[in-house]
Order: structure tokens, then C-alpha cells, then sequence
């Protein structure tokens, strides 16, 4: 995720980042104005229409559907932002379970239990860690400390990395319960906590493996290339020559907003727009080392 000052202007017009729209549409920019040109040659010179011709009314169309293609784009972006956002929500709600499960562990263990400590510690920075992998990929890699505890050690990567470690915390909570090293009431906070964790998970799930309908996404590519396809075939009367820039300029406007959506519904890849949720578990094992004390 790239840092920026939202309020630069000249940063943001004049320069253009490695995920601008504009580099990987550039082709097809030049590809419709090389289009545009052959259809004003082809109506202007070689047809010779002139404005009296019936085709210069296929720009009423072209009016009508602006309006329904903008709703459509404004709805795409909309929902795409809507996906970003939300997994935005779940990371933070992440940092703060991690966190109260820190400080609230700190408190219930003794000072005498290293190994409990030690375990917590490794164990509430891993689960961010493995779901972070997950998310980003189709395996689970799991990224231990230098130390690793024996617990954490049988891992099974072909499984559901999140699980496992939302298991082994679950069953080493139990196990101090049940040696009456947590009370029923500590064991009960500490349980609705380990909870949200794998609500946290299910929820990361869902926006990842659920993108937007394929007919949905489909529908609107083509929408945007008939529409623009058709546009210098009744525009050149009323613009002549002028198409060869309007026509590419109109077609890098709307490409540009379903590419925005395109990469904004994906939030845990690596683009620059995607979220930082690396960053996020280096934090979240920063703080809970700081808060479960050795």
C-alpha cells in the first residue's frame, strides 16, 4: 500500500505510478485512435457523408446510454470499495483481538509460567501471520520465531493454517482452565476472544473467494468497448478529425474505472493499492510482545 499526500496535485497529475491506468491501457489508447482516424477517413472521404445523413443520429444513442454506462461504472467502483474497505475493518479488528487477548493473558497468567508466556507470545503473532500467507496465497507458510515452541512445531501445511493455530491456542487455554490456572471467568473472556479471531478469518475468507459475478464483470467490458467502438461513427460529423483524441480520451475514462474496481476488489494481493496486511502482522507481533511480558 503506497503512503501518499492526498492533497499533492502536481505528484498525482504529472506523475505516473507503476499501478496508473493510464501505462496499461496506453495501447489500446493508441489502438482507438488509429480506429477513430480510420472511421472519419472512411465516412469523410471516402463515403463522403455529409451532416444530412441518418447516421449523425447514433449520438442520441450513444447520450442515453452514457448515463446508464456511468450508473453502472459508479455502482462497480462502489461495491469493489465497499470489499476494500471491509477487509480493511477485519485486519483492524484483528490488531485489537490480538491486543486485548495481550494484555488480558498478561494479567491471568502468573509471572512464574515462562512456558505459557512464551507460548502466547509466539502463538497470537503467528495466527496473523499464517492468515496473512493464507490470504496471499495458496499454501500456508508458516513464519516462526527463532526459538519454536514444540506445540507449534507439528503444523501441517496442507491444512488450514488459521485453524490449526486457533486450535492449539484454544487447547493450550483449556488446558490451563482445567489445571485451574485460569478461573471459569477468565476462561470464558479469554474463549469469546479466541471466537473473534475465526470470525476475523471467515470473514477475509468470503472477500477473497467470492469476487465480483463474473457476468456482472463481463457485461460492463463489453458495454464500455461497443460503446466506445461506435462513438466516431456519429461523432464525426459534429467533430470531424477531432475524434482521433476525444474518442481515446472517453475510452481511457470509463477502461480507467473498471480497472479501479478490478484492483480494489482484491484487497490481499501485492498491487500498490491493496492492503499493507504484512505490515499489519509485523505490528500486531510487535505489540503483543510488548504487552505478554517474558
Amino acid at each position: 500500500m503506497l503512503v501518499y499526500n492526498s492533497k499533492e496535485w502536481f505528484t498525482s497529475t504529472m506523475f505516473f505510478h507503476r499501478t496508473d491506468t493510464f501505462r496499461r491501457l496506453l495501447p489500446f489508447i493508441l489502438i482507438m485512435a488509429l480506429y477513430s482516424w480510420a472511421i472519419a477517413y472512411w465516412e469523410l472521404e471516402y463515403l463522403k457523408l455529409s451532416e444530412k445523413s441518418w447516421i449523425k443520429n447514433i449520438t442520441i444513442v450513444h447520450s442515453l446510454l452514457g448515463f446508464v454506462l456511468s450508473l453502472l461504472l459508479v455502482f462497480r467502483t462502489n461495491t469493489a470499495y465497499d470489499r476494500w474497505w471491509e477487509a480493511r475493518k477485519q485486519w483492524g479488528t484483528l490488531t485489537n483481538i490480538s491486543r486485548t487477548l495481550a494484555y488480558k493473558l498478561n494479567s491471568f497468567l502468573d509471572a512464574d509460567d515462562k512456558v505459557s508466556r512464551n507460548f502466547y507470545r509466539k502463538a497470537l503473532p503467528l495466527y496473523a501471520d499464517t492468515l496473512f500467507n493464507f490470504l496471499r496465497s495458496d499454501y500456508t507458510k508458516f513464519m516462526l520465531d527463532e526459538k519454536e515452541h514444540p506445540e507449534l512445531a507439528d503444523l501441517d501445511e496442507k491444512k488450514h493454517g488459521p485453524n490449526q493455530i486457533a486450535s492449539l491456542i484454544f487447547k493450550k487455554t483449556n488446558n490451563l482452565y482445567k489445571n485451574g490456572q485460569l478461573s471459569g471467568e477468565q476462561f470464558i473472556i479469554i474463549n469469546d476472544e479466541l471466537q473473534n479471531l475465526t470470525n476475523v478469518c471467515g470473514a477475509c475468507e468470503r472477500i477473497k473467494n467470492t469476487p465480483i459475478p463474473l457476468s456482472y464483470s463481463s457485461f460492463i467490458k463489453k458495454f464500455i468497448i461497443i460503446y466506445s467502438v461506435t462513438l466516431p461513427v456519429g461523432y464525426v460529423f459534429s467533430m470531424g478529425y477531432f475524434v482521433i483524441a476525444a474518442v481515446p480520451f472517453i475510452f481511457y475514462v470509463l477502461a480507467s474505472l473498471e480497472l479501479i474496481g478490478e484492483s480494489i476488489e482484491e484487497p490481499f494481493g501485492t498491487d500498490t493499492d491493496d492492503l499493507p496486511i504484512d505490515k499489519i502482522s509485523s505490528n500486531i507481533k510487535k505489540h503483543v510482545k510488548e504487552l505478554i511480558l517474558p
